[in-house]
């Protein structure tokens, strides 16, 4: 009977015996990472089987049998089957086309099957430059992108993609790092960065709907890879100086120019003291940066772990600049079918500003005041009788000493960001995935201010003495201390499932489909101001633990402000289909639908569609005999996007109102003094697009066009209510239109001579036209900026502000000055030439170019040879205006830059280049009004491996010196054409006006990997 039953189960069981065993293996790349979809077939057994989102594969074959294994992008291998664990390496293919990835949002996509326009930047090209923020790393180096950056250490660039598109809206990007949406990346180490993702048009846009009309920046950290522990450590130091200084004027030649000014001998032309006030405010920059990062993997565990700093002295005397990030990458198999990521990163902040009006007074202060007197007194700008300066006698000019100004700043702020996030994949079936992820962003800041104000106003007033500031003051605080803190808490939610299967080997489908919530919690920020305080910070509070109460302190307080910003919320549906057909016929339709707490009831959602399509035309079999070119194709596409980052209704109102009856008040209240729209929304731009890809030559020319046209047909402005209404104050609405029409060309071409040299050259442009070009039947409410402190202002958004773009000049113009006695002269409407006090500030003016340029162009050049590496990175800009503010201040007093103090009108120079020197304030002209044209070297680098055994505990090493911004071109006469201010077109951006310079830097670090 015994024997029986074996007999029997023999033969059940031989079929499967004679059929194969489970061979079971894992197929990864030249780095070590797995395949997923690589398709495993065993020639005999003719069964086949396709790797895991991991790259593990299972297949019944027999030991010895011979397995093919291929995937879409390398080159296909043939290994004998064994019973132990395999692991398969696979050589990526030469056809570079076919092996790029690109992230695409709530995925990924081969570049070659991409139909929409996105810029990817891989982390070699970002962590080149040694710079701060990872955006300041990209300039250049994508088309239709403008980065306009500051040194300015901890501070933010403006990323503009394809123009702007909104006037008082929000003008960032979206930023997506590991699927968490955040406002800036200041807080991301750049070596942790393994990609940066610039999405451009609409059709590749849409998927994230009311928050894309200012384009998204997806950025990938890094994770573990490789089956062995890997240690990697950076670490370099750096000295930075400005890039351009302007030549101001010495003692003796500002005296002669003050003079001639006030008409008078009022200054010697014989001066004891001639200050360099730039000089004496700045100092040689220094930063250093150290990071250490270990990773690797198992079959089970991949792991990522980083610590960074960042130490940085300013250029500016005091100002200091740290920054700690740590970051932990893991991800975990916990079974065939779910994987779970994990990522979480901290990053700490300290600083200690100073205030950027240092440069302006440094400026425009004599130089023939002393940073200190004789006597240890901080140096003013009074004049004694022997035309020197002195610590009695009269005022000349309002500057105050920019050296004493930034000793007596003492301001200190810290901040800590968290992030982090859990993504879990699971593989429902063997097309079909879910995917659950949750991102948190935690931001925290504190600040506090000591102002010393009596011994400022006696810094200020060297010839008084304690007494006196008492007797000027007798209720004035002896100091002031502000604090300040904010805070908030943000999150999203996102569900969604993806599919993608092939149908009779030519029918390629993936969809995607899920729901999302976001939620921006509520922001706090609070502000108090104290006199009296106690000199010791260690008693910096509202209460004094040496007193055991707080009570005495309620009198100090001179000042509360605290806010909380309500919380907001975005509920979301999207989906996305894509659809490849022989390779060759490209599809994807894009759908979210956007619902936000932030409009009205009946406002509150919005449709956002998109579509695209893609040609490989290389693919048609009339291409087939071209050899000279490898990859052509064509797309295009449409896409409606939204801006939700818009000013909301805000209702306001009047109080003390009375109403008089017989003389006598019959009622006293309030009165609502503005009017809301309830249909204001989101603003909604559409944009279609075309553009062709191309790579030549053996793959060795790369390039691609793109034409676009982006419309706002709802732009939000502030508008005047109608006379009639009662009402009196400004109130948003949806009256405007701005469009954007442009194209990129990018070309790149690489190439290798022999085993040891390799080369590339390539290079961006792009062209831009903006323009507010249209508006409703409103009156506009007038948007006046770029105030120059001194009551005039250089911008204007009205009305008249259609036909010009956005953040326009709105100046007198310049006519040149009375060859008769010096004075400036400018065009009235008339075309006549008067004196500014003949000019009309409501007839007079004119719109004279904007800030934002019109073209943006890269360049980057390199190559490779042994153990060398050299490369060469550059970027420009054209069209732009800038403003020189600083210069357009000048009042009585003041000095002058060189190149005026020895060119100026009089009596015995009537051909001089400059007017005659004048005394009152200037208006705001195209006098000041200069060209941004410029283009820099952004950096080049020199790198050396040194070469060493493969036995040896150090498994590479990297010498590198990098020279950041060495060197300029520029029309500009002042320190940078570069001026990104605050940020708004309609505020500081493009006027050099208490602006932080361009700095050249020049570097020297290693790379460690072991």
């Amino acid at each position: 009977m015994k024997n029986f039953i074996f007999s029997f189960l023999a033969l059940l069981l031989l079929p499967a015996y004679m059929s194969g065993q489970a061979i079971k293996g894992k197929v990864v790349d030249g780095s070590g990472m797995g395949v997923p979809g690589a398709v495993i077939s065993a020639s005999s057994s003719r069964t086949t089987a396709d790797a895991d989102f991991d790259g593990n594969f299972t297949i019944n074959a027999k030991e010895g049998e011979i397995l093919k294994i291929s995937m879409l992008g390398f080159e296909a291998v043939s290994v004998a089957a064994t019973l132990t664990p395999m692991k398969i390496t696979l050589k990526e293919s030469e056809d570079t086309a076919l092996k790029e990835v690109v992230v695409i949002g709530y995925g990924t996509r081969k570049k070659v099957d991409n139909t929409t326009a996105i810029s990817s930047i891989k982390s070699e090209e970002i962590v080149k430059t040694k710079v701060l923020n990872a955006s300041q790393a990209i300039q250049g180096k994508a088309a239709g992108v403008q980065v306009i950056s500051s040194d300015l250490p901890g501070s933010t660039p403006s990323v503009v993609i394809r123009g702007l598109g909104t006037a008082i809206g929000g003008r960032n990007p979206l930023y997506i790092v590991d699927g968490m949406q955040t406002e800036n990346i200041n807080n991301i180490n750049t070596n942790d960065i393994t990609s940066y993702e610039i999405l451009k048009d609409a059709s590749a846009l849409a998927i994230y709907g009311t928050r894309a009309a200012n384009g998204v920046i997806i950025i990938t950290t890094k994770k573990g890879s490789g089956d062995k522990v890997s240690v990697e450590v950076e670490s370099f130091a750096g000295f930075r100086a400005p890039l351009k200084t302007v030549k101001m004027a010495g003692s003796n030649k500002y005296a002669y120019y003050s003079n001639s000014a006030l008409q008078s001998t009022t200054f010697s032309q014989d001066q004891p003291v001639n200050t360099d006030w730039f000089d004496e405010i700045t100092r040689t920059g220094s930063y250093t940066q150290n990071n250490v990062s270990v990773s690797g993997a198992t079959e089970s565990v991949k792991y990522f772990f980083s610590l960074g700093n960042y130490q940085e002295k300013a250029v500016l005397n005091g100002l200091d600049y740290g920054r700690t990030t740590f970051r932990n990458n893991n991800e975990y198999k916990i079974s065939k079918k779910i994987t779970l990521n994990q990522n979480f990163s901290v990053s700490s902040a300290n600083s200690s500003p100073k205030p950027l009006s240092a440069f302006t007074n440094a400026y425009k202060q004599s130089p023939i005041v002393p940073v200190y007197f004789p006597d240890g007194k901080y140096g003013v700008s009074r004049v004694g009788e022997n035309g020197f300066a002195s610590e009695t006698g009269s005022s000349f000019n309002n500057v105050g000493n920019p050296v004493a100004q930034l000793n007596f700043y003492d301001e200190e702020q810290r901040s800590v960001t968290l992030q982090g996030g859990l993504k879990l994949d699971y593989e429902i079936i063997k097309s079909l995935k879910f995917t659950s992820q949750f991102n948190g962003e935690f931001y925290t800041w504190k600040q506090y201010n000591y102002d010393d104000t009596k011994n400022i106003w006696l810094a200020a007033n060297p010839n008084k003495v304690d007494s006196d500031y008492a007797k000027e003051f007798p209720n004035g605080n002896i100091n002031l201390l502000t604090k300040g803190r904010e805070q908030y808490f943000n999150w999203n939610l996102s569900n969604y499932l993806t599919y993608n299967k092939v149908f009779a080997e030519i029918h390629d489908v993936e969809a995607t489909a899920g729901i999302e919530t976001s939620v921006k919690g509520p922001r706090e920020k609070l502000t108090i101001a104290r006199k009296n305080v106690n000199p010791d910070s260690n008693y910096w509070a509202l209460n004094d633990p040496t007193v055991g109460h707080g009570v005495e302190y309620a009198a100090t307080v001179t000042s509360l402000y605290d806010v909380v910003f309500n919380e907001t919320k975005l509920a979301s549906y999207f989906g996305r289909f894509q659809y490849k057909l022989k390779d060759r016929y490209l599809v994807t339709g894009t759908l979210r639908r956007d619902g936000s707490s932030n409009f009205g009831k009946d406002y509150r959602w919005g449709t956002f569609p998109a579509f695209g399509l893609g040609w490989v035309i290389t693919k048609e079999d009339f291409m087939s005999d071209v050899k000279a070119i490898n990859l052509l194709k064509l797309r295009g596409g449409w896409g409606k996007l939204g801006n939700q980052n818009v000013p909301l209704n805000n209702q306001s109102y009047a109080s003390g109102k009375n109403a008089y009856l017989g003389g006598s008040i019959l009622y006293e209240g309030t009165t609502i003094s503005s009017q809301i729209d309830p249909s204001l929304s989101w603003e909604i731009t559409e944009e279609s697009s075309v553009g062709l890809d191309f790579e030549l030559l053996n793959n060795r020319l790369k390039g691609s066009f793109d034409l676009y046209d982006k419309n706002t047909s709802n732009v939000i402005l502030y508008t005047k209510p109608y006379m009639t209404s009662g009402l009196t104050d400004q109130s948003p609405a949806h009256v405007g239109e701005v469009s954007n029409k442009g194209y990129e060309i990018s070309l790149r071409w690489e190439d290798k001579i022999g085993d040891d040299f390799s080369y590339w050259i390539g290079g961006n442009f792009s062209n831009n036209k903006n323009e507010l070009t249209g508006l409703k039947d409103v009156i506009l409410a007038p948007k006046t900026g770029g105030s120059l402190g001194n009551g005039q202002t250089t911008k204007l958004l009205d009305n008249t502000t259609i036909g010009q773009p956005l953040g326009s000049f709105y100046l007198y113009e310049y006519a040149g000055f009375d060859a008769t006695n010096g004075k400036m002269l400018y065009y009235n409407a008339a075309g006549d030439k008067v004196t500014q006090d003949a000019l009309d500030a409501n007839k007079d003016r004119k719109y004279m170019g904007s800030s934002l340029p019109k073209t943006n162009y890269g360049i980057t050049l390199g190559f490779n040879y042994k153990n060398f590496d050299f490369s060469v990175d550059g970027y420009g800009t054209g069209g732009a205006k800038v403003y020189n503010g600083k210069k357009a201040q000048r009042f009585s007093g003041e000095n002058i830059e060189d190149s005026l103090a020895t060119d100026f009108w009089t009596l015995n120079n009537l051909s001089a280049s400059n007017p005659a020197p004048f005394n009152e304030v200037p208006v705001a002209s195209t006098y000041y009004l200069e060209s941004g044209d410029f283009f820099r070297i952004n950096n080049i680098t020199v790198g050396y491996k040194l070469p060493i055994a493969s036995n040896n505990f150090i498994s590479s090493c990297r010498l590198y010196v990098n020279a950041i911004n060495p060197f300029i071109t520029q029309k500009f006469s002042g320190f940078s054409p570069e001026l990104n201010g605050d940020g708004d077109p309609y505020g500081t951006q493009g006027v050099e006006l208490d602006a932080y310079p361009t700095l050249r830097s020049l570097v020297i670090g290693a790379n460690l990997k072991f």
